[in-house]
């Protein structure tokens, strides 16, 4: 299945191992920011799993890195991730297969795939489920534009996210370093 996911978005060779990202997001219950309160925006350079620099300052033990990480489905990718399938369920109106991850992040994930086109629809970790939509192309590979998560307790969405730029990038841009 793995496979079949990985060409959905291009290829193996197309993941984004490191890039640039634009971002607008908000937290709260609805798809609109709330009355008086506004969208913030952001621009980041990433290197899931391990490296996540909002401006010059690397966000050390940030859980989110693992989130990007399977966005792009790089875990896939690791040859320390073991997979195995799951039931295939419906996710609002769509069939999914699933995957679990482990061996690379802990507590383990599922990935939940549509059963049509292969694109990541949903991830279920930590307490949380994402849900991927609005699907666009750079440089070769698919990306899910828009992220809404979950409580998995309750269903309710509490952030709203929206990529509104992606630049792969060859090398760590100046200014930045690895720990």
């Amino acid at each position: 299945m793995a496979g079949q996911d990985l060409a959905a978005i291009g290829g193996r060779d197309k993941v984004l191992t490191l890039f640039r990202i634009k971002e607008t997001f908000h937290f709260g219950s609805t798809p609109e920011p709330e009355e008086g309160k506004k969208r913030s925006s952001r621009e980041s350079v990433i290197e899931p799993p391990k490296f996540w620099w909002l401006g010059k300052k690397e966000r050390a033990d940030e859980p989110a890195k693992y989130d990007v990480w399977a966005w792009t489905l790089g875990i896939l990718t690791d040859p320390g991730t073991k997979t195995e399938a799951l039931p295939a369920l419906e996710d609002e109106g769509c069939q999914c297969l699933r995957l679990r991850v482990s061996g690379t992040v802990e507590p383990a994930m599922d990935l939940w795939f549509s059963a049509d086109t292969h694109l990541l629809r949903r991830l279920d970790w930590r307490g949380d489920f994402y849900r991927f939509s609005e699907w666009r192309e750079h440089d070769g590979v698919k990306y899910a534009s828009r992220t809404v998560i979950h409580k998995l307790a309750s269903g309710k969405p509490w952030f709203f996210h929206d990529v509104t730029g992606v630049e792969r990038l060859a090398e760590l841009p100046e200014g930045l370093s690895r720990p």
